[in-house]
């Protein structure tokens, strides 16, 4: 394939755009070679600048649960439109998409709605500080939450000490009141808590971890989670950003049988416009402003047209009752055909898989943690990545990043891929 006016139009964004792009991993600095510049997209299929055409499996890494350009979210959007872009005042449609969020999620009573899933992070980290009256959290190595300072934080010399930051412009206090874990290692939290009893107002967690590829939660991992919680009178965050409405219609929580204490969203919630929101009992959402002391607040929250776009995205997944199972089948015959390209070669390789959600990695041990995803075989996976991209298969650019399947996938698209991944294999 040709990506010559990609080529020309990153380099007209390096220009203007540090690091030619609006998020990192769009610049393919992981994988090497030149992002591509998206013109269009419909269904399971993106069209670039230069004509080419990919079957997508980041589905805008997540919201496009019900492939591009689904037609009940472009009529809602357009049709909101007409009336008005933004009032920055209350509308009936953002008690309507509560309504439904809080029908669809197990153990939530009140909704605050906001712009993206790193808002909705930060502010249930505050609403959970506020509540409790502590200021540390336990996050996990590997476990994303947004770019907010207080998840900008790296390993310390040990699962003991504090953390450090790792962005410039994170402060070391800031750093100090976050403590990290390795994510499925119980003992490591125990251990936390037991260094700091009465000092931790939440632990944070993505259920289904998307950020170091997919990784499950191993076996009474998030219970332990939740017990210590109880023990130790913390909260205990979902961050299910990614999860939410994806792996069923009430989330992880719904799908693993969890509750939690506050639960974040962003991605499918907002059908593919900047929406995030957080959820929780009213016992804890009276906390919030203007309620309650703890203060949050946006111009643009609850925006017409995000709130449209999210009703008609929430209407159509309750509305199906098969969705989650045609998802999940699509990802097991993505994983099965794989196996079946990679079994009998010389490529040591791990397959993770949940619902929609798929990883692959080119390592010999399994992986559970970010250290164990940090052993996979990152030049074999470039090689991987840009292969299939030339095959028209679009793939994260980035070996710790799950893929996201959508429902406009066929079994047509599906054996696609795995044909052109048995090309690329030849050659790995």
């Amino acid at each position: 394939m040709r990506y010559q006016r990609s080529s020309e139009l990153f380099k007209a964004a390096q220009e203007v755009i540090p690091g030619g792009v609006n998020s990192p991993v769009r610049a393919f600095k992981s994988v090497g070679g030149t992002p591509i510049f998206v013109e269009k997209a419909k269904g399971a299929y993106l069209y670039d600048a230069d004509g080419n055409s990919f079957i997508d499996y980041i589905a805008s890494w997540g919201p496009m649960i019900l492939g591009h350009a689904f037609a009940p979210v472009i009529e809602a959007v357009k049709s909101r439109a007409e009336l008005g872009t933004s009032f920055g005042m209350p509308t009936a449609l953002e008690t309507e998409i509560a309504t439904l969020a809080l029908d669809m999620v197990p153990n939530m009573e009140k909704i605050r709605f906001v712009n993206s899933g790193t808002e909705a992070c930060m502010s249930a980290i505050r609403l959970a500080r506020g509540a409790t009256k502590r200021e540390k959290i336990i996050k996990f190595k590997g476990c994303y939450h947004g770019h907010s300072d207080a998840f900008l934080i790296q390993a310390g010399s040990g699962a003991m000490t504090f953390g450090s930051p790792s962005s410039p412009g994170v402060t070391a206090g800031t750093a100090k009141d976050t403590l990290l874990a390795a994510y499925n290692k119980l003992e490591e939290v125990k251990a936390l808590f037991h260094e700091y009893p009465d000092e931790i107002a939440a632990i944070i967690i993505e259920p289904v971890a998307g950020n170091m590829g997919c990784i499950p939660p191993a076996e009474g991992f998030l219970e332990g989670l939740r017990s210590l919680c109880d023990q130790h009178q913390s909260l205990l965050i979902f961050d299910e950003v990614m999860t939410g409405f994806r792996l069923a219609k009430g989330g992880a929580q719904e799908l693993l049988g969890i509750r939690a204490d506050i639960v974040t969203f962003g991605k499918v919630i907002g059908g593919g416009l900047p929406v995030g929101a957080f959820a929780a009992k009213r016992s804890i959402m009276k906390h919030l402003a203007p309620e309650g002391p703890v203060y949050q607040a946006g111009t643009l929250s609850g925006n017409p047209l995000a709130m449209a776009a999210g009703l008609a995205m929430l209407q159509a997944l309750n509305g199906d009752q098969k969705i989650y199972d045609r998802l999940e089948a699509k990802t097991e015959r993505i994983e099965i055909g794989f196996r079946e390209v990679l079994e009998g070669r010389d490529i040591p390789f791990q397959i993770n898989r949940l619902g929609s959600m798929i990883s692959l990695h080119f390592t010999e041990h399994a992986v559970v943690d970010f250290e164990t995803a940090a052993f996979g075989n990152n030049p074999r996976f470039n090689s991987y990545f840009h292969g299939m991209l030339n095959e028209g298969i679009y793939l994260p650019p980035s070996a710790f990043e799950s893929y996201f399947l959508n429902d406009a996938l066929s079994y047509e698209d599906i054996d696609k891929t795995i044909g052109a991944f048995e090309k690329v294999a030849a050659n790995l």
